[in-house]
């Protein structure tokens, strides 16, 4: 007896996605890494690091996506293309200055910074404000406590740590993204990114930039289920806190950049390489995609 044909199965591919574990990213990726949206024929391995560890990841092509710094992409660009999903923006508000005490302007530009990392957008947002600051190179971890013992005058907050602000006694001594804002006309300060190697076929391009886009769909969708588990993974965070910040730097804008989130990014970088602080990286690469409807789970969750 000959048996019916059966279908064959592509074999599933396996995409390690790097993230790091602050609040934005497990928002952005909780539906994606809970099984909440369909991958299609990719099998996502999460790898969990801070921003400095994906940045230099990234820099040496090792993982097949990351979330990345758009300062970063400067240095891993011959990688990875760009997603037009999952990116972090600061509207009038991001990255800070802080310092014990408050500060004249002639008094913080004469400074000593301590800064977590060298390829973070706060870092070229930064240093796009003042060419000339003074850092201190120090973990991402011992910033604050050296501002806080007097190691350093001041400190390079990322928007990431703006929810520890009030816990530390700290004032913020200037705002990067106001600062951005006001040289800008309004555009908002672009800060992360999600990048997917470009070794990688087309085909599989398109269905992680899906996936991403599904994934934050839910996230916004689903605002107050995604944040409660947002704080069961980061811990230690309030409610009010938590939404108010993932509110400020995860909008419309992270479902897809839009021509202006696009801009804002084309600004920042060649700010950048205009100055000489970063390699040409423009034009922005982008990742392939098709316009879909989210998955049918991320729709039922969106109704629930």
């Amino acid at each position: 007896m000959i048996l019916p044909l059966r279908p064959l199965a592509w074999p599933a591919v396996t995409i390690r996605l790097g993230h790091s574990h602050e609040a934005d990213d497990v928002f952005l990726f909780h539906a994606l890494t809970a099984g909440k949206v369909d991958t299609g024929d990719l099998q996502i391995e999460p790898v969990v690091l801070d921003f400095q560890g994906l940045n230099d990841k990234a820099s040496r092509g090792e993982l097949e996506a990351t979330t990345l710094s758009v300062h970063a992409y400067a240095y891993a660009r011959k990688h990875y293309r760009l997603l037009r999903s999952g990116w972090t923006f600061g509207e009038g508000r991001g990255p800070m200055i802080v310092a014990r005490e408050a500060m004249t302007a002639e008094t913080l530009a004469a400074a000593s910074i301590a800064v977590g990392g060298v390829t973070s957008s706060a870092y070229l947002a930064m240093t796009l404000w003042n060419p000339r600051a003074r850092t201190r190179v120090l973990p991402f971890d011992k910033v604050l406590p050296a501002v806080e013992t007097g190691l350093v005058d001041a400190g390079l907050m990322v928007h990431e740590e703006e929810m520890a602000l009030e816990l530390t006694g700290l004032v913020c001594v200037h705002d990067l993204g106001e600062w951005w804002s006001g040289k800008t006309d309004g555009l908002p300060l672009p800060l992360g990114s999600v990048v997917v190697r470009r070794d990688l076929d087309e085909d599989v391009q398109r269905q992680l930039h899906k996936a991403v886009s599904e994934s934050v769909h839910y996230a916004l969708a689903n605002r107050q289920e995604v944040v409660t588990a947002v704080r069961g993974t980061v811990g230690g965070l309030e409610a009010d806190l938590a939404d108010d910040f993932l509110g400020r730097y995860i909008t419309d804008l992270s479902l897809d950049i839009g021509d202006r989130g696009q801009s804002a990014a084309e600004e920042f970088l060649r700010r950048g390489c205009e100055t000489g602080i970063i390699p040409d990286s423009l034009p922005l690469e982008f990742a392939p995609s098709a316009a879909a409807e989210p998955s049918s789970s991320a729709r039922d969750g969106a109704r629930s």
